[in-house]
């Protein structure tokens, strides 16, 4: 790929036309490029994380940026962001060659960027976060003005929010809004999402992209970087794939393509979407919960008479928006958290408020939702993370001794088996990207060998390839014997692998499907009993 447009293409024609950019004889396309990145090259020690790479953004499109975890999206829109410093290349904005050693200089060049993590502080107002860090020329600010103008923006890009609103107060759909509204108001014309819809449910997804579209037709450019396939497909006009840090492919109109084709451009094969289930032959009774009541981090209930069960050679689905009791229910199964009232059975075995110590010797795995500060030690090498199950076991312990040859030996393996892509074995993890971060959870959950797994959104955020390994490895799971309460909030990969789905609703149990029923599952995550549903003639069932 050289990096240059086509301005001969019919398809770039027809999109500058369409927004008003050109007259249609007119040949002059080069002065709609906001953006220009040529030869980018950005190294870390171990990794080359850009490789020469090129990169244009069209005034007024929605440009997707794709690729595999640890492919250089994250790091190649960094340096756009003035958050690194690339070690070669040149980037050009409308045209003028710019020079950024920090995001401040990026703003001012009109370039913002919202992260996957939001920068807010959950103490102040929405107003206050946006002009944290502004030179305001008044000695004192009257907020209330500044309130109106928060609102005035919002309305013109429709991103409303309650500008007097403390962040803490606010969904994660709405602290996003303040974030996009933060860029706007310093004067974004390009905005940079990093996988803006990993934290949203549906119908907030549906108001972003709206958004999306209201901004681009008053002028703004975005650069949307994810890896949810169909997403891509709904909101972008053109798409660029990362991979290994190189270019794969480069400003490609996103229409017409389908899932398969970009995930093949993606991971350099064909993807698995569909895997066929085996027949469903359940086994004895290995996870029986009754009537669980317990409450959430802000003392708020979070089950409300919870009961299900999980049988040895089964994946049972729990399916829900977030927020509606899911993560308490896992925490309560492995020991994390108290519970008020009912019961946890683990092999005929009264587990209930046990400690987490207490479900590894039940044989239980657990895939946290947090793999940063709940999955994984960050600051500790991948070989404490994979150990940190078995450290007390032999070969890798002699009594208090940790056998430091055979831990290192142990977390090699694992390395090669789970296809983790690190430097060296005592690289700390948190300098992995997510996708092997789940791999070093996935290997010290997997090799424990259990009998029951609890999956907290196993692939969230994770791309084509990675998700598709994720999944092999819980239907293998299945295959022994184990297990698995498989807890996401992607219908289309509960339907794939569960064998039944259970679905929450504000802590309560709604009801079960077995025939992957999605517009009972859909009902019954907005609120409406299986019972209901059933005398109403809506479910297959």
């Amino acid at each position: 790929m050289n990096g240059e447009v086509d301005f001969t293409s019919p398809f770039l024609k027809k999109f500058f036309i369409k927004r008003g950019a050109m007259d249609p004889k007119n040949q002059g396309l080069e002065n709609e490029l906001v953006i220009k990145m040529r030869h980018i090259e950005k190294r870390f020690p171990g990794v080359l994380a850009n490789d020469n790479v090129d990169f244009n953004l069209i005034k007024g499109e929605i440009h997707a940026l794709l690729g595999e975890n640890g492919a250089g999206k994250s790091t190649l829109m960094n340096i756009l962001a003035g958050l690194y410093k690339a070690d070669k290349g040149s980037i050009f904005v409308e045209g003028k060659r710019v020079s950024f050693n920090s995001p401040k200089d990026a703003i001012a060049a009109g370039i913002g960027m919202v992260h996957q993590h939001f920068m807010l502080v959950p103490s102040q107002t929405v107003t206050e976060n946006i002009l944290l860090g502004l030179n305001e020329p008044r000695f004192i600010m009257n907020l209330s003005d500044y309130d109106k103008k928060i609102v005035e923006l919002g309305e013109k890009f429709g991103l409303p929010v309650d500008p007097k609103a403390k962040i803490w107060q606010l969904s994660v759909g709405e602290q996003q809004r303040v974030e996009i509204l933060k860029m706007l108001y310093r004067g974004a014309n390009v905005l940079i999402l990093d996988e803006p819809t990993a934290v949203l449910a549906p119908v907030e997804i549906d108001i972003l992209f709206n958004t999306l579209r209201n901004m681009v037709s008053l002028g703004k450019s975005v650069i949307f970087i994810s890896h949810k396939l169909h997403e891509v497909q709904s909101i972008a006009d053109r798409l660029t794939v990362l991979r290994k840090g190189k270019i794969t492919a480069e400003g490609v109109e996103a229409a017409g393509k389908s899932r398969a084709d970009l995930a093949k451009l993606m991971v350099g094969r064909d993807v698995i979407f569909n895997f066929e289930k085996e027949a469903h032959n359940p086994g004895k009774t290995i996870l029986e919960v009754k009537d669980l009541h317990c409450f959430n981090d802000k003392g708020l209930k979070a089950l409300n008479g919870v009961s299900l069960e999980v049988c040895s050679g089964e994946i049972v689905g729990l399916a829900g928006v977030a927020g509606n009791g899911q993560r308490e229910l896992a925490d309560a199964l492995t020991g994390l958290r108290k519970c008020e009232q009912g019961s946890v059975v683990i092999h005929g075995d009264e587990t209930t408020n046990k400690s987490a110590k207490t479900s590894i010797k039940k044989g239980v795995s657990h895939i946290p939702e947090d793999r940063t500060h709940v999955g994984t030690a960050p600051n500790l090498s991948v070989t404490d993370n994979v150990i940190m199950k078995s450290y007390n076991n032999k070969p890798i312990s002699n009594g208090w001794v940790l056998n430091t040859v055979e831990a290192e030996k142990n977390a090699r393996e694992l390395k090669e088996a789970y296809e983790i892509v690190v430097p060296s074995i005592d690289t700390p993890v948190r300098l992995l990207s997510g996708g092997n971060l789940q791999r070093v959870i996935l290997a010290r959950e997997i090799s424990a060998a259990p009998s029951l797994m609890i999956a907290m959104q196993p692939t969230r955020g994770l791309d084509v390839g990675a998700i598709e390994g994720v999944q092999r490895l819980i239907l293998a799971q299945k295959k022994t014997g184990a297990g698995i309460l498989l807890i996401s909030e992607e219908l289309e990969e509960l339907i794939a692998l569960s064998d039944r789905i259970y679905v929450m609703y504000e802590g309560e149990i709604m009801g079960q499907v077995t025939n992957g029923d999605i517009d009972a599952i859909g009902l019954m995550m907005t609120g409406t009993r299986m019972e209901e549903i059933q005398e109403a003639g809506v479910t297959h069932e």
